[in-house]
């Protein structure tokens, strides 16, 4: 136990770890981060072609748009510009951590440079029942409704205020 505290085993297993934490009545839980260049998965493309089939014509689509200072990884999902105006997306096809999310995007929306923010989310019946749920957050960070959004897309105008969208 002390090579391991210490640093000092070069080569622990996860059983070996698991049985130890056992021994004192914790469970292991592991979790996977992406690392390296920002790769999409189907869901995330196929939400965001959907996403583009409604806004209106005139709008420039530009992909994974860099936020922050050179070697700051962040990225907007897309960036929509007409007329010098910017609308940055961000996309989500699977609500999970609602705080998190709030946090992370807000981070993003004070670093990058962006005159509105849309949430773009997978249309799905978990996903309802968690902008439902957590309605005040959202209502809070995105305060314009998705119709107004729409509306506003549709007609190559940038929404009055952030917005979220289930598409």
């Amino acid at each position: 136990m002390s090579r391991i505290e210490g640093g000092r085993a070069p080569r622990v297993s996860v059983e070996r770890v698991s049985t130890i934490l056992a021994a004192v009545g914790l469970d292991l839980a592991l979790r996977a981060y992406p690392a390296g260049p920002p790769i999409r998965d189907a869901a995330h493309i196929r939400l965001l072609a959907r996403f583009r089939q409604r806004i209106g014509p005139g709008w420039r689509w530009r992909p994974e748009v860099s936020i922050g200072a050179p070697g700051d990884p962040r990225a907007w999902d897309g960036v929509l510009v007409r007329d010098g105006r910017v609308v940055a997306i961000e996309a989500e096809t699977r609500l999970r951590d609602v705080q998190a999310l709030l946090r992370r995007v807000a981070a993003k929306r004070r670093d990058g440079a962006a005159d509105r923010l849309v949430l773009v989310v997978s249309d799905t019946r978990t996903n309802r029942e968690v902008v439902h749920f957590a309605r005040p957050e959202f209502v809070a960070a995105f305060p314009a409704d998705a119709r107004t959004a729409w509306s506003a897309l549709a007609a190559g105008l940038v929404p009055p205020d952030d917005s979220r969208i289930l598409v």
